[in-house]
């Protein structure tokens, strides 16, 4: 087996280097645990970044996306396929409107056609082209030059400057500057209910309500970005359903597929109706083998009530987490199985390696806040453990 010397200098020479590597490889992986190079096993409460939401490697999202791989793989978008009608389908229902679903291959593609929607639609529904964006401080959509200009942090801009300009952002925790940035101008606002690489933070109901309520007075389109929040992550099937909001579009990604590349935007009918042929195109979003997937992901996640799941040992996690003895943390903040610990002292990169010397693999979400985003399967005696690892390395981390 090749050596974990030998990878990463294998890696530094044939990949762009746009990822701190952490220095582990990993081999198998199979439900919370994944193994490394080395033989160690580990707990994964990160899920890939809340994406194998059913664990790695489950055995009916494999055994579909085989059976499917044998029988067709790829024929464009040119052509109809079973599995692509029978997802759009099943998202359709699973939203509680009317919807109609265009899939891409990403939640930085899936926020790039609610973009373009939005524009396609202002023009339908004013007359003309409105191009101005609102979006929040310290969301994120994405790493495209559109998504990444709507990502409300600067540090990410400042290398591929200069951005679009149609983005205008408002702090998540202000109604008032929200309502004053949305006008007769604006196209769309975009935003998540929980700010995942934000901090881990919440968004209000209020400020939600007031994008809703002043979305609906100037003709603009409410964008809801569920690629990290949505398919039961914060105990709902989509994070919106937690709020008291229903947005006109949201888009989806990550736990869509359990680990395969897909992604999805959601729309309401009469607002997708602005696209017509050639408006808007992906040669692989919707393929057949990651729509296999995807539903197989549906169903497991609706038999096993996972998504119930999710709501009842996420407040399990947030109480232990709260329980620990450490004037260090400041809060436990989040929703469902996306929690944030958050610190007093920008230690938690530190606690990252800490936590997985311990045997557990967790991620941080700014320099202050220790990310947790377990598979929807966890069951409480893995979060014990992932706990005690946390609890072990905040010790650890002095």
């Amino acid at each position: 087996m090749t050596s974990l010397h030998e990878l990463l200098a294998a890696d530094r020479a044939a990949q762009m280097q746009t990822y701190g590597r952490t220095p582990v490889a990993f081999v198998a992986g199979r439900g919370v645990e994944l193994t490394d190079s080395d033989g160690t096993v580990y707990l994964d409460a990160l899920s890939g970044i809340a994406v194998t939401g059913l664990g790695h490697c489950h055995p009916e999202v494999a055994e579909a996306i085989a059976r499917q791989a044998k029988t067709l793989d790829h024929v464009s978008n040119l052509y109809l396929t079973e599995p692509q009608i029978a997802l759009a389908g099943r998202l359709r229902d699973l939203s509680g409107f009317d919807a109609r679903v265009f899939f891409a291959n990403s939640g930085a593609e899936a926020n790039e056609c609610a973009l373009k929607l939005a524009r396609r639609a202002s023009v339908h529904r004013h007359g003309r082209a409105r191009t101005k964006v609102v979006a929040l401080e310290h969301g994120f959509h994405g790493r495209t030059f559109a998504t990444l200009a709507a990502t409300g942090q600067p540090a990410k801009h400042a290398p591929f400057e200069p951005l679009p300009e149609w983005f205008v952002h408002v702090p998540p925790t202000d109604p008032d500057a929200l309502a004053a940035a949305i006008d007769d101008e604006t196209a769309a606002v975009l935003l998540e209910v929980v700010q995942g690489e934000g901090g881990v933070l919440p968004v209000s109901d209020e400020l939600l309500a007031t994008a809703r309520r002043r979305c609906d007075e100037v003709g603009a389109l409410l964008v809801i970005d569920e690629v990290q929040t949505g398919l039961g992550r914060l105990g709902a099937w989509f994070g919106f359903q937690t709020t008291p909001v229903v947005p006109d579009v949201f888009t989806l990604a990550k736990a869509l597929g359990n680990g395969l590349p897909i992604g999805a935007c959601v729309a309401r009918a009469d607002i997708a109706a602005a696209f017509g042929p050639g408006d808007h195109a992906t040669t692989f979003g919707g393929g057949p083998v990651v729509c296999a997937a995807a539903l197989t992901t549906l169903e497991v996640i609706e038999r096993e009530e996972l998504v119930r799941n999710a709501a009842e040992r996420g407040d399990e996690l947030a109480a232990m987490l709260r329980a620990l003895d450490d004037p260090r943390i400041t809060e436990v903040r989040g929703r469902g199985l996306l929690v944030g610990l958050v610190l007093a002292e920008p230690i938690a990169n530190a606690l990252v390696d800490a936590t997985r010397a311990r045997g557990v693999i967790v991620g941080s979400a700014g320099p202050e806040v220790l990310r947790l985003a377990p598979p929807l399967i966890v069951s409480s005696a893995d979060l014990a453990a992932i706990v005690d690892a946390v609890a072990g390395a905040l010790k650890d981390v002095r």
